[in-house]
Order: structure tokens, then sequence, then C-alpha cells
């Protein structure tokens, strides 16, 4: 996992959905930002939630210079609904919520994320 990304405690979770602040908006982001790495490890779709973090998971071909072969963006409002539940991928890529392109980009299989 990289060493930026780290799951939160079910407390620090729970303040930072209460809260919603910056910085709990950058917890929560990382929080499941390194779930998604533990339940898809891999390196062939990079996940992005500027600027608070990116991720590459899903296994495949390892990307190792450039641009990944397959690219996930969006907000981390965006990110924390789908990750919980909230927003599903299909709703969030038909709203523009989400930018996905490549093989394998899309994340369905993987979320929500609890």
């Amino acid at each position: 996992m990289p060493p930026r990304l780290r799951a939160a405690t079910r407390d620090e979770v729970a303040a930072a959905l209460a809260g919603r602040t910056r910085a709990d908006l950058k917890l929560l982001t990382k929080h499941y930002m390194a779930v998604l790495n533990e339940r898809a490890p891999g390196h062939s779709v990079e996940v992005r939630v500027p600027p608070f973090a990116a991720v590459q998971v899903i296994p495949g071909v390892r990307h190792t210079r450039g641009t990944p072969p397959a690219v996930v963006e969006m907000d981390a409002e965006t990110w924390i609904a789908l990750a919980r539940g909230e927003l599903s991928w299909a709703e969030a890529e038909s709203s523009g919520r989400v930018v996905a392109s490549g093989q394998r980009a899309d994340l369905t299989p993987y979320l929500p994320l609890g």
C-alpha cells in the first residue's frame, strides 16, 4: 500500500462523516482508497481523487511510466459517495461525476467499500 494511505478507525470515519471539512474529506478519501487498495490489489488502473490521493489497483498489466492504460478520476465527494454505496457507478458516470477510460476502468465490482 502506498505509504500515504491508511485505513482509518471506525471512530475517525464516523467523526469525518459528521464534519465534512476539507481535512475530513482528505481523511475519508485516503481511508477509502486504502480499503480499495486492500480489496483490489494490482497496478492496471489508476484511481485519482485530486488533490488528496491516487492509487493503482486491480490485477492486470503493471503500469510503470507515463499515463496508465486505465484511469478513473473524480472529486472527493463523489469518491466517498461511491465508496459508501450512496451513489452507483452508473449514476456517477452518466452525470459526469466520474471520468473513466481504458480497460478495467469500471469499478462496479469493487464498490461499495463499506
